[in-house]
């Protein structure tokens, strides 16, 4: 499913939300990119719900086949209009006036003068949306045309043969730019994922290159740590070497494609959609052509584990924020893709340093 929606108006180019924890400059370089804000299921079933990007509080509503994201305040009195109803998936109705709102964020109807004409000025500050691996995208600063150049790629979703699966959004107390890097790093893994999937038994990191590419850069990393989940039989053959290709989307989205034995290839999509400069929401889609027969709970419910056991480390670094000196923080040769993703922020003329 994929949809473009149009956005005939816009957010002022020079504006920042309120209370905005971002540096100023880094605030419009990252509104220029598309980030998930919820689940198309989840807009689906509800026909209403709210979320915050980059510190802009959004109301997304069904408005008969289409998903509106816009400010969520009503142009009115200022109410939140994700306190409002959606009945019929007619457009979002504000709770303290009635005023209605449908397709494109336009103001359709207001109940105190029903014969008058409607104003333009009623109508919401609107973004466009992208539906795509199970996910309502959106920018807060869109090139003039539209264009989606800037979303990132997963490999396998749309493919004969793979079960297409997307995790509940994980919420992170940290940043988005520390979730990503975490999510690159392949030296954590037996002493974060044990209870997971890792051994402990077996923390070496054999050498690996990133290189870069016309999106941001891809790193192939093989190993003997095998990606079953602990207490599941290892079925790889004696030798086998897995392979995890690693690709980077600046600013905040990863995918990692996992091949296992017999063909099998397991694609997750790491999207950490930032709330605010401390605050993540990560959305999971994942696509596998192994397994497609078990419960889908049981994806979620490792997922939701192996999530837990990132954020605790995220959660608790300091500085907050991602340094982009080299010389703030120390590194070791694994770190290289770690090294690359910073380098990779810097050259979208981020700030050396995000401060919150």
């Amino acid at each position: 499913m994929e949809a473009i929606a149009k956005f005939p108006h816009r957010a002022p180019e020079n504006s920042l939300p309120r209370g905005c924890t971002f540096e100023e400059e880094d605030w419009h370089i990252l509104a220029k990119h598309w980030y998930p804000v919820a689940l198309i299921r989840d807009i689906e079933s509800s026909g209403l719900l709210s979320a915050t990007l980059l510190d802009e509080k959004l109301v997304i509503y069904k408005a008969g086949s289409d998903i509106v994201v816009a400010n969520d305040i009503c142009t009115h009195r200022g109410v939140p209009l994700s306190m409002g109803s959606n009945h019929d998936c007619l457009g979002v109705r504000c709770p303290y006036h009635g005023l209605q709102f449908g397709q494109d964020g336009k103001c359709i109807k207001v109940p105190a003068h029903p014969d008058n004409a409607i104003p333009g000025k009623l109508h919401l500050t609107a973004y466009p949306v992208i539906l795509r691996y199970g996910l309502v995208w959106t920018c807060l600063r869109p090139s003039a045309d539209g264009q989606d150049e800037k979303m990132p790629f997963m490999p396998h979703w749309d493919e004969a043969g793979f079960q297409q699966i997307n995790c509940p959004a994980f919420d992170i107390a940290g940043f988005a730019g520390r979730q990503v890097e975490g999510f690159l790093d392949v030296a954590h893994f037996a002493f974060i994922h044990t209870d997971t999937f890792a051994d402990a038994e077996n923390p070496l990191v054999p050498n690996y290159r990133p290189q870069p590419t016309e999106y941001g850069f891809e790193a192939k990393y093989y190993s003997d740590v095998p990606n079953y989940p602990n207490g599941v039989e290892n079925t790889a053959p004696e030798g086998f070497v897995w392979l995890r290709h690693f690709r980077c989307f600046p600013p905040f989205t990863a995918q990692l494609t996992v091949h296992f034995p017999d063909e099998g290839r397991l694609s997750i999509l790491n999207a950490a959609s930032p709330v605010s400069a401390r605050k993540t929401r990560l959305f999971c889609p994942i696509a596998r052509n192994f397994d497609t027969d078990l419960p889908v709970q049981d994806v979620y419910d490792f997922n939701a584990r192996v999530f837990a056991e990132d954020a605790a480390m995220v959660e608790q670094q300091r500085p907050e924020q991602l340094p982009l000196d080299p010389k703030m923080e120390a590194h070791i040769p694994a770190d290289v893709s770690s090294i690359a993703y910073r380098r990779a922020l810097s050259k979208l003329g981020l700030s050396r340093f995000f401060i919150a």
